[in-house]
């Protein structure tokens, strides 16, 4: 058996980018869903202290070194209305929805640059707790285009690109993602040192 990573989430999505990113150097992965558990509420006022709050909710129950990250969109236009609540922007809190109000606000609006943020908490024990952070910029488009990934994928081009996120196969993601930037950190620290997983 590999060395266990439990990742403090039930998002598919970032589920099988960490999958991606950890299984081919020997990790297991188990989540939130294996584990039959539920979110925590993500009460925290930036990415940091969500990440830390998932991670340290978990760690509580398996006693073992677990992995939260808290992502979030930032549009320098609507300064304040989505970073740590881009995944309840809308009443619903779906994909879609999100996607949808996020349109009609910046419909008209010339300023589209955007930002996504990933912050990896690593929580080892509660004496070593670790940050990791990964930053993409881009701009928002104007409709939908390509039809992977997850969240806003689909309407957020990578600065430097032509291409969405919605556009990109997970190994094109995970190298110019927030959330691959974020990983690429980490596994500097757990390839190599002795974590006891």
């Amino acid at each position: 058996m590999g060395k266990v990573i439990y990742i403090a989430s039930k998002n598919t999505g970032k589920i099988k980018e960490y999958r991606n990113a950890l299984e081919k150097y020997g990790f297991e992965i188990h989540s939130l869903l294996d584990l039959n558990l539920n979110d925590v509420e993500e009460t925290g006022e930036t990415f940091f202290d969500n990440a830390f709050i998932k991670a340290h909710n978990l760690f509580k129950i398996v006693n073992k070194p677990v992995i939260a990250d808290d992502s979030g969109l930032i549009v320098n236009s609507l300064p304040n209305e989505l970073g740590i609540k881009s995944k309840r922007f809308s009443p619903s809190h779906t994909d879609d929805d999100n996607i949808d109000l996020l349109l009609h606000k910046l419909d008209g609006i010339v300023d589209r640059s955007a930002y996504f943020s990933t912050v990896i908490c690593l929580y080892i024990n509660n004496a070593d707790i670790r940050y990791y952070e990964g930053i993409t910029n881009g701009e928002i488009c104007l409709s939908r285009v390509g039809n992977k990934g997850f969240g806003y994928d689909p309407i957020f081009k990578v600065f430097g690109t032509n291409k969405t996120y919605g556009e990109l196969d997970l190994e094109e993601k995970q190298k110019l993602s927030h959330r691959g930037k974020a990983i690429d950190q980490l596994l500097k620290d757990i390839l190599y040192e002795n974590i006891d997983f």
